[in-house]
């Protein structure tokens, strides 16, 4: 849509990385856009804010994550790196170890970047609001809809000043609900009249603990590292190299079999237990550059908006609002930066039925992450859920690809571009990599174990 096309006003709840990019594709389509967040925005990168307790741990961008913000901010990759940020080869430059098996590495060109959290939200929440048309008002918290008088359509939102008592009533003509886990979404839909989603939960029952750490460029031997827990072994971690020349590094625990040292001294000697020795290394040689952060991962959660029958129009629930995922995984800041694409292509399309043409398209970016994180989850014992069929078989085969990649670099690359979001799963069974999957677990001397973990992937 052209810039003259523009018109109307779109309202975007939450500032976080969703409602940022939900605001930018709008951008294109709105003449005026106004985002609302309840935290107070720092602008420096370095400082973090309250609504994302998780802003302190590591992040890594995805490689469909990084392929979306450089088409939607031009320059972007090479204006973080000027920053500090780290480039990586995702598969030439990580070592991932998957049920203690070294993926075999290779330089692919799937392009990922060492990056903060709390930078990579701070330089798209600067170019966001560079751009014409688009206001952002911190501290003003998201109370309620405004709704038409026959309750067909959302046309405004209602929000209150931070320690203020007197709301603000603001119409619209499109709403975009980016509040995050812990959003009233459903809680509003049935104030007008409407049924709530359903949904479905997972405790993945995880632990993180992280810390930032001085890093010189080639004091040690690799670029980033990615240890993966696993139902044998419930520990791993993470490492990736980030601005201000650090490591942010992450320890993980699944369940009491994952129990953390809460001594930062001990952490170094907690690493001997892993499979590969580099987070050992980095802990044993490099000096703390913060203090240690420690999370209990919140329950992942799917609505299933899709699902519904009526919705009101002029409401779009985003990002977070619609699937939060289990952090270890790495995969919530990308499926919202694929969902923003999902969301410019339906208003390209027109604003009739948008809500019902949204969710429905944006579940099908949703689903596999959704089924990597989960089945991955569904292997631990203590996590309650539904196991299926499809699940075990999943695991079985994934355990396999495992074996199979250490030795050959095309199912390790299949692997990762599946994770990255850059594939679709069929790649994991097309028939070159099928065939050295198979012949992997027939020249094994004992029955493979058949639960496996998908690697963790830092959060974009």
């Amino acid at each position: 849509m052209s810039a003259k096309e523009k018109s109307g006003h779109a309202i975007v709840l939450g500032a976080s990385i969703g409602g940022l990019l939900a605001a930018r594709v709008l951008s294109e389509s709105y003449a005026k856009v106004t985002i609302f967040d309840r935290d107070a925005l720092p602008t420096d990168g370095v400082t973090g804010r309250k609504g994302v307790p998780q802003g302190d741990h590591t992040h890594g961008l995805l490689a469909r994550g990084r392929q979306v913000l450089e088409e939607l901010f031009p320059g972007f990759a090479a204006e973080m790196t000027a920053a500090g940020a780290v480039p990586v080869d995702v598969q030439g430059d990580v070592i991932w170890i998957n049920d203690g098996h070294r993926l075999a590495a290779k330089n692919t060109g799937l392009a990922g970047l060492g990056v903060t959290r709390i930078g990579l939200e701070a330089y798209v929440r600067r170019r966001v609001t560079e751009l014409p048309g688009v206001q952002l008002l911190a501290r003003h918290e998201a109370v309620g809809l405004i709704a038409s008088e026959d309750r067909t359509r959302v046309v405004g939102a209602r929000v209150l000043p931070v320690g203020g008592d007197t709301e603000l009533r603001l119409e619209a003509d499109l709403v975009v609900d980016a509040t995050g886990r812990g959003n009233r979404g459903p809680t509003w839909l049935a104030e007008l009249g409407y049924d709530k989603p359903a949904e479905e939960h997972v405790d993945a029952k995880t632990v993180y603990i992280s810390r930032a750490y001085r890093r010189t460029p080639g004091q040690l031997g690799f670029t980033a590292a990615v240890i993966s827990p696993s139902p044998e072994l419930p520990i791993g971690g993470v490492v990736v190299p980030v601005e201000g020349d650090r490591w942010m590094l992450t320890l993980i625990g699944v369940g009491e079999g994952g129990t953390l040292p809460a001594d930062p001294d001990a952490y170094a000697e907690f690493a001997r237990r892993f499979a590969s020795d580099e987070l050992h290394q980095l802990l044993s040689t490099c000096e703390p550059a913060g203090p240690a952060v420690r999370l209990r991962l919140p329950v992942s959660v799917r609505r299933r908006y899709e699902h519904l029958t009526r919705l009101p129009e002029g409401l779009v629930s985003f990002a977070d609002a619609v699937c939060s995922f289990n952090p270890a995984y790495g995969q919530g800041m990308t499926v919202a930066a694929a969902e923003a694409m999902v969301l410019r292509d339906c208003l390209r399309q027109g604003g009739a039925g948008l809500p019902k043409r949204f969710y429905a398209a944006a579940s099908k970016v949703i689903d596999v992450p959704w089924d990597i994180a989960v089945g991955a989850d569904l292997g631990y014992p203590e996590v309650e859920g539904v196991r299926t069929r499809k699940g075990r078989f999943l695991n079985a085969y994934v355990a396999r690809l495992h074996r199979a990649a250490a030795k050959h670099p095309e199912v390790g690359l299949a692997f990762l571009a599946v994770a990255n979001l850059m594939s679709p799963p069929q790649r994991l069974f097309s028939p070159g990599v099928l065939a050295r999957v198979l012949w992997s677990g027939r020249v094994r001397t004992s029955r493979p174990t058949l639960v496996a973990q998908p690697t963790p992937v830092p959060q974009a």
